[in-house]
């Protein structure tokens, strides 16, 4: 047996080096990585998950969000399904989703939310300035259409498809009277507009847009157009869009007036499966986000408010947003 002057130095370094190493191994295994699928690249939904990411893991180490793009229609069911556990998604195609109706065959009974408001979108149409007509009946049902929308996974090309059908045209019958429908990601129909390539661009983006502004700024003169009355109602009737103005000063190269669009929200999807502290500490940290922080990030994220953000009846709130909810006294007990 060792004499006790020597027993004692070791014991220590015994305890010391445990001690150390408890919260080493406690770190390494609350660390956790999940995916947040986005929306295009160059497109405010990736800027905004971006940020959001950043955000969440100032505040929460143990939360890594990893940003991979995407696209309205698809996030749905690629939260669904797991692939990615967290993801934007429109509040209109969500809720469609979920109760599995057009353009979905199956309920998506997996989709949790964190809520909704998080980013106002304008659905936008955009004319090259020399362009006739003027107004949005007569420009997308005139022979020789060549307009570029995002990819066929976005809620901004469906949304351009209702409007066809509900004019009755379509993409199809575009390119037989020799016009061209081109998709792609927001850069690539950007600069597909600059070039000459297309006439008019169909894209869904919260303002103030990167790509609106610096095409504002570009050597291509181009003009917004606003929706109809009786557009916006059918969207609003048939689909549950809202409506809202954009107003004069947001674009001021592209409208001189204040424009009547189609709109809808941004929603905040989680797999069922997330770890229920996880998403309360996530929701926490919007909340407390409220304002300029979120600001900061996307100007459309002024329009998150805690109080109303709950309400949304589309598809159910995680256990956890509902558990911070109520400790911001915004959402009454049960």
């Amino acid at each position: 047996m060792l004499p006790p002057f020597s027993r004692r130095p070791f014991a220590r370094r015994v305890v010391l080096g445990g001690a150390l190493a408890v919260p080493f191994v406690r770190t390494a295994l609350a660390q956790q990585t999940f995916e947040y699928v986005a929306g295009s690249l160059g497109g405010g939904w990736y800027t905004m998950a971006a940020g959001l990411a950043s955000l969440i893991r100032d505040e929460n180490p143990d939360i890594q969000l990893r940003v991979v793009p995407g696209g309205g229609l698809a996030n749905s069911t690629r939260v669904n399904n797991n692939q990615s556990q967290m993801g934007w998604g429109i509040d209109t195609f969500t809720a469609a989703a979920v109760r599995g109706e057009e353009p979905y065959t199956a309920k998506h009974e997996r989709i949790r939310t964190l809520g909704t408001g998080y980013s106002p979108t304008e659905h936008n149409l955009l004319r090259a300035a020399d362009k006739q007509p003027e107004d949005l009946r007569g420009l997308l049902t005139q022979r020789g259409l060549r307009i570029g929308c995002p990819q066929r996974s976005s809620t901004d090309e469906m949304t351009l498809q209702r409007i066809l059908r509900f004019l009755g045209t379509s993409p199809d019958k575009i390119r037989s009277e020799g016009g061209r429908y081109l998709n792609g990601s927001y850069n690539d129909i950007a600069a597909a507009f600059g070039d000459g390539q297309v006439d008019y661009l169909y894209v869904a983006l919260a303002k103030p847009a990167a790509i609106l502004t610096e095409i504002g700024q570009g050597r291509r003169s181009a003009r917004l157009v606003g929706f109809p009355d009786d557009l916006r109602k059918h969207m609003i009737d048939t689909y549950a869009y809202n409506e809202g103005i954009i107003p004069a000063a947001t674009y001021p190269q592209l409208q001189s007036a204040d424009l009547p669009v189609t709109t809808m929200d941004s929603v905040i999807m989680v797999h069922d499966s997330v770890p229920e502290d996880v998403a309360y500490r996530m929701t926490r940290t919007l909340i407390r986000a409220k304002g300029q922080r979120l600001t900061q990030i996307h100007a459309s994220m002024a329009g998150y408010d805690p109080a109303t953000s709950w309400r949304y009846s589309g598809a159910p709130l995680h256990p956890g947003a509902i558990k911070a909810y109520r400790e911001a006294g915004v959402m009454p007990a049960a």
